[in-house]
């Protein structure tokens, strides 16, 4: 059975989160195949990425993203920020805005998945 939830402005936001991972890494949210990896939530894997510092290489024949990889890191943290699974934890649009804008500093987001994974 399909639960009906109420759209609110961190739904709108988690949402805008996952659109600018689509966005940064060209994949959809879900693959079933990528590159004979299997299954891959684009969310996990990006935050993965992150946390191991290794987004550098998911750029390699990208010019442009390996010029600016601080951009790059900025952008998937924001990105990160956006999807965290306690909606308590997630900017709103206003904060949003003002760190990819540069006006606020963006600090280092928590595992998206940590909330599940401390009420389990």
């Amino acid at each position: 059975m399909v639960q009906r939830l109420p759209i609110t402005a961190k739904v709108d936001i988690y949402s805008y989160g996952i659109l600018l991972l689509e966005i940064i890494f060209c994949r959809k949210h879900f693959d079933a195949a990528v590159e004979d990896e299997g299954p891959t939530i684009l969310a996990d894997w990006a935050y993965d990425c992150y946390k191991q510092n290794q987004l550098h290489q998911l750029f390699k024949n990208n010019d442009e993203a390996m010029h600016d990889m601080k951009m790059v890191e900025k952008y998937v943290m924001i990105a990160i920020w956006c999807i965290q699974e306690d909606p308590s934890l997630r900017p709103n649009m206003k904060k949003v805005t003002l760190m990819l804008e540069g006006t606020v500093e963006v600090s280092a987001p928590p595992d998206p998945s940590s909330f599940i994974s401390s009420i389990l």
